[in-house]
């Protein structure tokens, strides 16, 4: 029982880093172009 007194809060803490890296992510611009990057490999490079 002791346990849930490590486990609950480095949980808690840990959810709470994975949601503001994601909320870092989106104000920074990462998801905003989702179109373009799965057509930038078919087109071919200038020599």
């Amino acid at each position: 029982m002791n346990v849930l007194y490590i486990i609950l809060p480095l949980a808690l803490v840990i959810a709470a880093g994975a949601v503001s890296a994601f909320v870092w992510a989106v104000r920074d611009g990462q998801l905003d172009d989702l179109d373009t990057p799965p057509r930038r490999m078919l087109i071919d490079d200038e020599p």
